[in-house]
């Protein structure tokens, strides 16, 4: 007899076990069968090379089938075990708290709006516009959409964000039953609560429970909270068109509620116009009754609660914007509650800012005898220079009453203080001392300082054309502006027709006042989530938006202007505090031309915005400011300034002096005239009398100063590439048009005899 494991002299190499393996063992335990077969032939005997290892038909179709009846039953399992929960309750969810930069409560937004009404109080106008638009074979289908899944699951398995798809089934129960995450196993049992939900329920339950739980924006959960928030109606009052708009909230309330901003009302009067045509293609309207529908129906004005009346819901309104950017929030998760936010907002400098608002206000204008007071709106922020950080700002009167955040809103053109960049871009492109030139060669003069100091335009003109206006724009944009509030580039692009925010401006600005750096304005430092930390807060990292030489340059220009404009000329002869420590200032002025005022004090601590400018609500368009305050107010342009002294007096009082400081414009620097022989002219002479330059070598001034901008690699701890010179092109700091060549001259600064 053999040993164990022993082959015989008899035994084939077909019927020879698997080496290391008991006798009659298959590969993967299957046994042989009585007549030396194994059960699971894998890999194939009497195959050689890669075709043993390629299944049969027979073991891959069995497989395949006991896959599929494994995943059958195990979904039948779940099935029958799983329960419908108790929908949410909503008067147990937690409200969302905002809070100051000290760590104190500003104020707890949680109330849920909402208000269940039976599906025979809903009019069929409602009911058609949403099952045409959202899930047209609802009335049919088996409460899941299989693709739909199969895509979600695929997106969050690549970590890309779902897509649209689900039933109108499906999407109850993630209202009622479950939360907005979007995770694997909520999008499993939001598969199996729908099947479940579908036997139990019948479809007018199923749509009727839809309406009541879903999110239409403005706090409203349900169709009737919407119909009240948007129409002031009740939702049985409703036609179809109103229907038609408030169905396309469902698609996503926070970027469609047609009154936050134009761009938000195109998008929702496009969606409106196409809920209405889908029910024509799905059968739901006739083309008849599509024709009568052609004005677009305008809800009213959102309302804020009195919680956030005053500054409250600006600054409310700010920090959900920074959020929504920041993260994957969105206005539904806000109103969802359970949030702790805690914001960069200091209690005291938004009082002090509101004060300073208000009593110049009270003081100066008189809507009740003067028609030209009448609708003028403030707007006013405050920016930490040190870090970006949003400290203060002042939205309107009042939360409550005014809507519109005039501290965070575009359309009001920037006039001359958008100037220090074109003056910046200049220099970045054409070196320190850059004079621009008219067409003819002709240098401008006076040059850039001194023509931003007395609010100029012709010297700006000049350098939108030497430099190129894309240059000036990718200036504005590299100290903070937002790109979307860029003008068209055309000639008048240098003197201010862009309309950046008061948040925007001011932290653009302290790329002057911080020597060439700065940061993205932020407002939220922390959020906290039924406890969890949220990633994705921390403040922004400096950046390099100029060279430290070009800020400083146009620095000296901007504390010229800030003297001039915080002296007794502007903000009146009686006071007895005035500002004393340096101030980058950018100012428009009487002679602008644009229907805005403007001014913006920089110092080494604070940035602060402030504009004045009219609206009305019969016309898109801004109104004159002729005459705001009375005649002598050069068209509203002193009271930003007073604004903003006001406000520095409560926050800054050290910074007061007794005696006003005095201005010195700055002048352009000059060279010497070159001598000319009386004979004929010489070689290199200019017959036509146009000033010739004497070259000189790169990295040398003709005084004999070292002007080479040339950083040592790695020694600029914010430059990461983006900003700077290379942004401009290969022939930066070479531009000579009207102009002297980099190096050929020394900062303005130097020429004054100044540091700044």
């Amino acid at each position: 007899m053999n040993p164990p494991h022993t082959r015989s002299a008899t035994q084939s190499d077909a019927d020879w076990p698997h080496p290391g393996r008991p006798d009659g063992m298959g590969f993967g335990g299957g046994r042989d069968g009585g007549d030396g077969r194994r059960l699971i032939d894998f890999p194939r005997a009497g195959r050689q090379g890669w075709r043993r290892w390629v299944p049969s038909w027979r073991l891959f179709s069995g497989t395949v089938l006991l896959s599929f009846g494994g995943l059958l039953g195990l979904g039948a399992l779940i099935y029958v075990n799983i329960e419908i929960p108790a929908e949410h309750d909503v008067a147990r969810r937690q409200a969302t708290v905002y809070y100051w930069a000290d760590g104190k409560r500003m104020v707890s937004v949680g109330d849920v709006n909402r208000q269940e009404v039976a599906l025979d109080q809903v009019p069929v106008a409602v009911q058609r516009a949403v099952v045409a638009t959202e899930n047209a074979g609802f009335y049919s289908d088996s409460g899941v959409s299989y693709k739909g899944i199969a895509r979600a699951g695929l997106n969050m398995l690549k970590g890309e964000e779902t897509q649209g798809g689900s039933t109108i089934t499906q999407q109850f129960v993630k209202n009622a039953y479950l939360s907005q995450d979007q995770t694997i196993s909520r999008k499993a049992r939001e598969f199996f609560l729908s099947l479940k939900i579908t036997n139990q329920r019948t479809k007018p339950q199923i749509l009727e429970g839809y309406l009541n739980t879903s999110w239409f924006g403005r706090d409203s959960y349900g169709i009737q909270a919407a119909a009240q928030a948007y129409y002031g109606i009740s939702a049985k009052d409703l036609n179809a068109s109103q229907a038609a708009l408030l169905t396309g909230l469902l698609k996503g309330a926070d970027s469609l509620d047609p009154s936050l901003s134009p761009a938000h009302h195109e998008r929702a009067e496009r969606r409106w116009k196409y809920i209405l045509d889908r029910q024509v293609e799905t059968g739901a309207m006739t083309a008849a009754e599509r024709a009568t529908y052609t004005v677009f129906p305008e809800p009213k004005l959102p309302v804020k609660p009195n919680s956030q009346a005053g500054q409250i819901g600006y600054l409310v309104d700010i920090a959900n914007k920074y959020l929504k950017n920041r993260s994957s929030l969105t206005d539904q998760d806000l109103a969802d509650g359970g949030l702790r936010i805690y914001t960069t907002f200091e209690k005291d400098k938004v009082l002090a800012l509101a004060g300073a608002v208000d009593r110049v206000r009270r003081e100066n204008l008189a809507p009740e005898t003067r028609e030209s007071d009448r609708n003028v709106q403030v707007g006013a922020a405050s920016v930490r220079v040190e870090d970006g950080a949003v400290v203060a700002v002042y939205g309107g009167e009042d939360a409550v009453t005014h809507f519109t955040n005039n501290a965070d809103t575009s359309g009001v053109p920037a006039g001359s203080a958008f100037k220090p960049f074109v003056y910046a871009a200049a220099l970045e492109f054409g070196g320190p001392g850059f004079v621009p030139a008219d067409s003819s060669g002709v240098p401008s003069e006076p040059g850039l300082g001194e023509s931003l100091v007395r609010s100029q335009n012709e010297a700006f003109i000049a350098a939108g054309e030497n430099v190129g206006l894309d240059r000036v724009k990718n200036m504005a944009v590299a100290t903070g502006l937002r790109e979307d509030s860029m003008a068209q580039l055309d000639p008048s692009f240098p003197v201010g027709t862009s309309t950046p925010s008061a948040v925007r401006l001011a932290s653009a600005y302290t790329a002057f006042s911080g020597d060439g750096t700065g940061h993205e304005p932020y407002s939220v430092t922390r959020v906290e989530r039924n406890g969890t930390v949220l990633s994705g807060f921390s403040p922004p990292q400096a950046r390099r938006a100029m060279d430290p030489a070009v800020a400083q340059e146009v620095g000296v220009a901007l504390q010229e202007l800030g003297v001039s404009t915080l002296g007794p000329a502007t903000l009146g002869p009686t006071r007895d505090q005035w500002f004393g420590a340096p101030v980058w200032a950018g100012a428009t002025g009487a002679d602008d031309g644009m229907n805005s005022a403007w001014f913006i004090g920089a110092t080494k601590v604070l940035s602060t915005s402030v504009t004045m400018f009219r609206t009305s609500p019969d016309t898109s368009q801004l109104l004159g400011m002729d005459g705001v305050g009375g005649a002598e107010s050069a068209r509203g342009t002193i009271f930003p300034p007073q604004i903003w002294s006001d406000y520095q007096l409560e926050v800054a009082p050290d910074s007061f002096v007794t005696v006003p400081l005095t201005p010195t414009l700055p002048v352009t620097p000059t060279e010497p005239e070159a001598e000319v022989p009386a004979d004929d002219n010489a070689a290199g002479d200019d017959p036509a009398g146009d000033i010739q330059v004497e070259e000189t070598p790169a990295g040398e001034d003709p005084a004999g100063n070292d002007t080479s901008t040339e950083d040592p690699a790695g020694d600029d701890p914010v430059d990461d590439g983006q900003f700077g010179p290379d942004r401009f092109g290969p022939d930066f700091g070479t531009q000579t048009l009207g102009s002297r060549p980099l190096g050929s001259r020394p900062l303005r600064s130097q020429a004054l005899g100044t540091t700044s």
